[in-house]
């Protein structure tokens, strides 16, 4: 019977056009979306830091990872290549710590022995100090008063109070625990970084060029560039500064020369820090007498550090992004201050965005085709639009 047909489905004409949401429509979305992504923010306020350093690793390190697809076989980018990229970066930024964890522990017996014989002998004046020009009597005389006399040295080093120790223990063990985690998150993001990146920096660079345009891309191009070469200035050169002086440092004899030399490499990444290894190296040398090893350690590690921090440093961080070195330096300080550690990375990338808005403002007006020709000219190029095992072509949206 006719009453029994099943209704019509009436389907929308293609050729209709499309119905525009009125204003407070318009509103209301942007406002939603704003709540939601304040709100996600604050729920995942505790994890940013271990998202950022994982983008921060993904940019960095997607070359590499590019290169190690080329050796897996076909769809080794969905579990694969992450996995031991991920695992590779973990041993890299795990191994370290434990080793230098392992040599603290196995060399604390050399400052418990010092301690002690501070304690019993006090620390001699050496015959250098004498010398100093203009403050060489009166720097003896203070050595003798309150180093050198085994009474002044023990109720110096008597002020330490054992529970003040014991709870600052405490504390950085809870930090360290803290710090683990984070790593954790890290590096489980990362995997999900390295699989999905693609197809995230290809949704990131549609939605860059609804909103702002083709310029949009062509910063985030120089934000990558930042943070490639500050990864190449601050890592790479720290890691040189620290084999050089571990070498001045087995050579001018002073006492477990690798695990300072380590320690310096890790100092170097920070801005200025390194200085206050080497300085303490060296000032060490001097007291117990060493003066040659000790003048070595302070002449060469002010030589290495000049040279790494006016001259290569600057041009693989500034080059890269094309970034004054004013900029760089004041963006590294000014990241270390603001984000922690964290920021040593932040900084340049942020500097570099401002650097390109600043270029795009006041240069005259490009065409787009310009606008892409001079990004792909001047910087690395993105991770592609699809991943390498999207064969298939994707279903048109109805």
């Amino acid at each position: 019977m006719a009453d029994d047909k099943a209704p019509e489905i009436i389907e929308a004409d293609p050729a209709a056009p499309p119905v525009v949401s009125p204003s407070w429509q318009i509103a209301a979305r942007f406002a939603l979306a704003t709540a939601l992504v304040l709100v996600g923010i604050w729920i995942l306020h505790e994890f940013l830091p271990a998202l950022a350093w994982a983008v921060v690793l993904a940019i960095a390190l997607w070359p590499s990872y590019a290169r190690l697809l080329r050796l897996l076989p076909a769809g080794g980018d969905r579990v694969l290549g992450p996995f031991l990229a991920t695992v590779a970066i973990g041993i890299v930024f795990i191994a370290p710590l434990v080793l230098v964890a392992v040599a603290l522990a196995r060399e604390t017996h050399f400052i418990v022995e010092f301690v002690g014989n501070v304690r019993h002998n006090g620390i001699p004046v050496p015959d250098w100090v004498a010398t100093l020009p203009y403050v060489g009597a009166a720097a003896a005389d203070w050595w003798r008063d309150n180093l050198a006399d085994p009474a002044a040295a023990e109720e110096m080093i008597g002020r330490v109070n054992l529970r003040s120790m014991t709870e600052s223990a405490r504390h950085y063990g809870v930090f360290v625990a803290h710090r683990l985690a984070i790593l954790g998150f890290t590096l489980l993001t990362l995997f999900f970084l390295f699989r999905d990146g693609g197809t995230l920096a290809a949704q990131l660079r549609d939605l860059s060029d609804r909103v702002i345009g083709l310029r949009g891309e062509h910063i985030a191009r120089h934000m990558i560039a930042a943070v490639h070469g500050t990864v190449n200035g601050l890592v790479l050169v720290g890691l040189g500064e620290g084999v050089l002086l571990g070498i001045t440092y087995y050579f001018a004899g002073l006492p477990y020369p690798a695990s300072i030399g380590a320690l310096t490499g890790v100092a170097a990444v920070i801005p200025f820090a390194a200085p206050a290894v080497y300085g303490l190296a060296g000032l060490y040398l001097l007291a117990v007498g060493k003066t040659d090893g000790g003048i070595v350690v302070l002449v060469v590690g002010s030589i290495v550090i000049f040279v790494a921090d006016h001259f290569i440093r600057p041009v693989l961080i500034g080059g890269a992004a094309r970034l004054p070195f004013l900029l760089v330096l004041l963006g590294l300080l000014g990241g270390l201050e603001t984000f922690g550690f964290l920021g040593l990375f932040l900084g340049p990338a942020v500097m570099a965005a401002l650097v390109a808005l600043w270029r795009d403002w006041t240069e005259p007006p490009l065409l787009p085709e310009q606008v892409v020709e001079r990004a792909r000219r001047e910087t690395p190029r993105l991770p592609s639009r699809r991943p390498a095992s999207a064969t298939a072509p994707r279903p048109r949206r109805r």
